[in-house]
């Protein structure tokens, strides 16, 4: 199948959502109220984040409208809201001040195309697999960052990005005597009228309020006082037009940037897909489809660097707005990046004289609250392990970067499910001090039997080893295997290793309780045959009543 056929399989699964169009119309009301308020709730944050990110703000607006409206017509949630976001925004800031925006806008090409190849590959749902230690580690540093990495606008700093997060807040603590008071009153202000109006109104966002009251409050510094704070600058008063990306045919700088473009779009789709769960949790429409929505946010990291954007995701808050004003289907989303659109054309003038501290303010806020210290608290009150896992994941996703948090968090998780897995049980039957009932004394002393609990794998394979040649010399040794599911290779030789040991000891091998699944293991292998087939039951009762058919014996299977 061709790499189209392939693309169209995906778009045409038997899902309800799959035509872009269908039931487009079903929920207009609710889709147009939901599209509307996110819109509204979109305009501070793809401003902020923007910046957050090194690059001029209206890069933040033209990607919450070229990503929105893509994603949702071609994504797989019908409910979910594409735009800049803060954890794209902490691997872009260091990208942008190493590359600069006209190389980053080829690293989200290549970003999108990788995206669109995992979702035509069936690869979406491998997000499941992320544990949630991780997940929680990298959503905690990513807040840090964010709070931090808007220390500068809070105290109206002029200065440079830095490509690392600890470079930038040791470059921050280092300048703090050059602080703009005024700016720092403004990004206060705007902490404490959003926080204020959202427990008088929920209905208008309280962060494009507090965007409004800093705006007019800077204005009326700036002509009544002559005090000035660093602003947004000018965003033009038109829609983003195509526009050709310089080097893109520059090979060698292809393969520069093939990292960045790992990291934006490993990401990119884990942010996209985590935040997809989180709005089937929220809304009654069809269930998400995984590979559908890589692809989707693929096609829209591909398309809107050529319109002035940066890479975008799934955006959890904008998503869950959304559903709670009523969204249901994808036109929802077009809404929003058309509402976007409008607002661009009709108030782009007005947002030169946004201060930057303002927008600080409301990201430090939105840092704040994706802290999840519930999660910490049930991490520490379970298991240190998990713990250690999500602590050590924080560590690297503020020390180093959010793609290596990744990848260490999750080593560090396959390593603890390996630890725990190899926990294998040797149970050995019966107790010291007892024998079976039945069986003569001395004739019991020449008979061990041990229970196996657990798979055999690699994790486990030495410590079984181990276990029984530490036994006592005994004529026949009993494996009762009912519960062991499955077993690997590392595993296999163990018990080869075994036989081929107490072989050289004149003792007989048994088996008991052998699943399908082992046993055909077995014979492919070769060992059955070694082992004899007639040293294999299915029970331990009848495994004793071969090697003493004449007593009575009596031993649960």
């Amino acid at each position: 199948m061709t790499q189209a056929g392939s693309l169209e399989s995906n778009l045409n699964q038997n899902s309800p959502q799959n035509s872009p169009f269908k039931g487009l119309f079903s929920n207009l009301t609710g889709d147009l109220t939901g599209g509307l308020t996110a819109a509204v709730v979109a305009l501070p944050l793809a401003l902020a984040f923007a910046v957050a990110s090194g690059v001029e703000p209206k890069a933040g607006i033209y990607t919450a409208i070229i990503a929105g409206i893509v994603a949702a017509v071609f994504g797989g949630s019908p409910v979910q809201i594409t735009g800049p976001t803060g954890a794209m925004a902490v691997v872009l800031v260091g990208i942008v001040a190493k590359y600069g925006i006209e190389k980053v806008w080829i690293a989200g090409v290549m970003a999108g195309i990788i995206q669109v190849a995992l979702g035509v590959a069936k690869l979406g749902r491998l997000v499941k697999f992320i544990p949630y230690p991780v997940t929680a580690g990298f959503t905690n540093g990513i807040a840090v960052i964010i709070f931090c990495g808007q220390l500068n606008n809070f105290f109206g700093l002029h200065l440079p990005n830095q490509e690392h997060f600890l470079q930038a807040l040791w470059q921050t603590l280092t300048h703090l005597e050059g602080y703009n008071w005024l700016a720092i009153a403004l990004a206060l202000l705007t902490i404490g009228t959003k926080l204020l109006w959202n427990r008088i109104n929920q209905s208008i966002p309280g962060s494009l309020v507090a965007l409004i009251v800093a705006t007019i409050a800077a204005v009326i510094a700036k002509s009544q006082w002559h005090l000035e704070v660093p602003t947004i600058g000018l965003i033009p008063q038109s829609l983003p037009m195509p526009q050709g990306i310089a080097h893109w045919n520059d090979f060698r700088l292809v393969r520069e940037l093939v990292n960045p473009a790992i990291a934006l779009a490993a990401l990119g789709s884990i942010e996209s897909l985590l935040s997809a769960v989180v709005a089937d949790g929220m809304s009654v429409s069809d269930r998400h489809n995984s590979d559908r929505e890589l692809i989707g946010q693929g096609l829209a990291n591909m398309i809107v660097p050529f319109f002035g954007g940066i890479p975008a995701t799934g955006a959890i808050a904008r998503t869950a707005v959304n559903v709670r004003a009523g969204g249901k289907t994808r036109l929802s989303g077009v809404i929003h990046g058309v509402a976007l659109a409008a607002i661009v054309l009709i108030f782009a003038p007005l947002a030169s004289q946004v201060p930057l501290a303002a927008l600080a303010g409301i990201l430090m806020i939105t840092s704040i609250r994706m802290l999840e210290l519930k999660a910490i608290g049930l991490l520490m009150h379970t298991t240190y392990a998990d713990f250690s896992v999500m602590l050590l994941t924080w560590l690297v996703t503020v020390c180093f970067d959010l793609v290596l948090a990744v990848e260490v968090g999750l080593i560090a998780a396959g390593v603890l499910f390996i630890k725990r897995m190899s926990e294998l049980s040797l149970v050995k039957m019966p107790e010291d001090g007892e024998f079976l009932a039945g069986i003569p004394l001395e004739f019991g002393k020449q008979i061990a039997i041990y229970r196996i609990d657990g798979p055999m794998f690699f994790g486990a394979a030495e410590r079984f080893v181990s276990f029984l040649r530490d036994a006592p010399e005994v004529k026949y040794l009993i494996l009762r295997m009912r519960y062991v599911p499955s077993m690997d290779t590392t595993g296999l030789v163990a018990l080869e290793e075994i036989y081929h040991d107490l072989k050289r000891h004149n003792c007989q091998l048994i088996l008991t309780g052998l699943r399908p699944e082992v046993e055909q293991l077995l014979e492919r292998s070769g060992l059955l045959k070694e082992i004899k087939r007639e040293n294999c039951f299915e029970t331990t009762n009848s495994a004793l009543s071969q090697i003493m058919p004449t007593k009575q014996l009596s031993i649960s299977a």
